[in-house]
């Protein structure tokens, strides 16, 4: 069973179902009863079984039709070989009115496709008013009895009819309970959003990083209807009575376009899919308030979907989570603080900052002051840069779906001159900011022949080529205020190899080294490194300040996840943190363990 299935929408019906007594299930979980026109009992541990009890319910309870007018498993005539329908629904003189296949969540298109063509054959034969293809959350309605029995696009309903009445033009419409769009649980969200890469990767068509593109931009327009429809009026990001795919791309490109014309930093390019495809992704997606999912589960669900699409391919932009929360935690981002991650990848490290500040305000003043604390700091408080044009608009969609703050997300290289970058976005100034958190790129050279600015790096003078992480030290140090504190991912190259003390010599000089943590081997493999790395904990030193104080060391040799990154019930940084707190608050005393 799913970590969260209690949140899905299937148990939910479910229970529903079993407090009104239309169905009940055995202690043990395996068998289901149906008390309906004929009281049909079977298994329960089909997958498929749960969407169609959960569909029941919401036939019973939502739809008004009564359970003795409703069938289970019936024998189609005329179909060869015999088939059964999932679910009949009667008219009040027993006329077969509404045929339903069920499928589990999670099936293909095609797979989709097949069942259309099912419920069709089992429709047709039965002479059904109306059917319905149930896949999980993706749900599609027919009228059969007006059109051409190959019709499949221009008889799709927006739903079926409440109690026999009419079919309506929308079935999403905003403020109205039975009418609303629904929260779902993490795992729904998860195959909602893997169902929708799916339908645009299109089996190889598109690069899996460019479907990913593409997905966003319709999350982005599904996620602002959301915002921007009025009560009382219908969603557009929904597929309404006998409307073509066409129509559908209008509708969804108007959001889209807009949306272009007021921020063209998020997306720069049109929505470059078939009207089909796009129809097919808002099946996947018009069911689901995902602004209204809330943000622990939402990040979590967006992080997966990333993770499955760049981990192996672009594994560089994505630091592991637990690594991420310790620094976070070491380094406490407060309200105030101005905090920025110069390779910020998909935002994991400023994600975690605001998360951090928003948890804060939500424990510490009322709701509506907390929502405006967190939000002006996502606002104003939160910038990044990354070097990789698209992997920046991931990190700016993954803003945007925790509601916010990527205005402050800029593509450059960090490394070329600080007054360029200021040139870019003003934001970015040299000792401007109080936290800095990032995990740089490892192993690249930059070549004095390549860049002009490596003679302005202090550890880049008089050297024909430098390795990138190297110059990064210099370079965040630059953008940190005095007293400013960073935490950093360097390889351990630079802490242990001799010729690179000069290294050493420049932090030291520079900033106060607060504490030191070695990562095992294997921190990075499962994201496409494989470099030994530890953590650096500095604080930047003020003009001519010297001073002598320890340094915290600590050595983690779990944290979280094994090399294959499955989950490890063991996390060494838990303890490293709460003693690094007893260091911190008394350092020339701290015995350590």
């Amino acid at each position: 069973m799913n970590e969260d299935i209690h949140d899905s929408i299937f148990t939910k019906n479910i229970q529903r179902g079993l407090d009104k007594k239309i169905i009940k299930v055995e202690n043990d979980g395996s068998k289901i009863i149906y008390y309906c026109k004929r009281n049909y009992s079977t298994s329960f541990k089909n997958p498929e079984e749960r969407v169609r009890a959960s569909y029941f319910c919401e036939l019973v309870i939502d739809y008004d039709y009564q359970p003795k007018n409703i069938d289970i498993e019936v024998t189609v005539p005329r179909r060869t070989p015999e088939d059964r329908a999932d679910i009949v629904v009667y008219d009040e003189d027993g006329a077969e009115y509404l045929v339903v296949e069920c499928k589990k969540d999670g099936i293909t298109d095609a797979e989709f496709k097949q069942a259309i063509e099912q419920v069709f054959g089992n429709a047709n034969s039965l002479r059904a008013k109306f059917a319905s293809v149930i896949a999980g959350i993706t749900k599609t309605a027919f009228d059969v009895s007006g059109f051409k029995p190959n019709e499949r696009e221009k008889n799709v309903i927006s739903d079926i009819p409440k109690k026999y009445g009419k079919t309506p033009k929308y079935k999403f419409v905003k403020g109205y309970p039975y009418k609303e769009l629904k929260e779902v649980s993490r795992e729904e969200l998860i195959r909602a959003l893997e169902k929708s890469h799916d339908t645009v990767w299109q089996g190889g068509k598109l690069a899996p990083t460019t479907a990913f593109d593409e997905v966003s931009k319709l999350l982005f327009c599904k996620l602002r209807d959301e915002k921007i429809t009025k009560k009382g009026e219908a969603y557009s990001f929904q597929i309404g009575t006998h409307e073509s795919s066409e129509e559908i791309f209008k509708r969804i490109d108007v959001i889209y376009q807009k949306a272009k014309a007021e921020d063209s930093e998020v997306f720069k390019e049109d929505i470059k899919l078939e009207p089909r495809v796009v129809y097919s992704v808002v099946e996947h997606l018009q069911e689901l308030a995902i602004g209204k999912i809330d943000l622990d589960t939402k990040g979590v669900a967006f992080e997966r979907f990333m993770e499955d699409f760049f981990k192996g391919k672009m594994g560089q932009f994505f630091t592991p989570r637990e690594i991420i929360n310790f620094c976070v935690e070491i380094m406490n981002p407060e309200r105030s603080d101005l905090v920025i991650d110069p390779a910020c990848g998909s935002g994991g490290f400023l994600l975690n900052a605001l998360d951090k500040v928003r948890k804060f305000s939500e424990l510490n003043y009322d709701e509506m002051e907390a929502w405006e604390n967190w939000h002006k700091f996502a606002m104003n408080n939160l910038y990044g840069i990354e070097i990789n044009d698209q992997i920046a608009r991931v990190c700016k969609m993954n803003m945007i779906i925790h509601d916010d703050g990527h205005t402050n997300i800029i593509s450059t290289d960090s490394l070329k001159n600080i007054d360029e970058i200021t040139k870019i976005h003003k934001g970015f100034k040299k000792a401007q900011f109080d936290i800095l958190l990032t995990n740089p790129p490892f192993g690249a050279i930059v070549k004095s022949t390549e860049k002009d600015y490596l003679d302005k790096y202090e550890l880049g003078k008089d050297k024909q080529n430098q390795k990138t992480e190297i110059l990064f030290i210099e370079r965040c140090l630059d953008f940190l205020k005095p007293n400013g504190k960073m935490a950093i991912v360097l390889p351990d190259g630079i802490l242990t190899n001799s010729s690179l003390q000069y290294v050493r010599d420049f932090l030291i000089k520079k900033s106060q080294i607060l504490a030191i943590v070695s990562l095992p081997q294997f921190a990075f493999t499962h994201f496409g490194a494989g470099v030994k790395s530890s953590l650096i904990f500095v604080r930047k030193k003020k003009e001519e300040e010297t001073n002598n104080c320890p340094i915290f060391m600590a050595i983690a040799e779990h944290i979280g996840y094994d090399a294959t990154g499955r989950k490890d019930a063991i996390n060494d940084l838990n303890k490293i943190y709460d003693e690094y707190k007893k260091f911190e608050k008394d350092p020339k005393s701290y015995k350590g363990v």
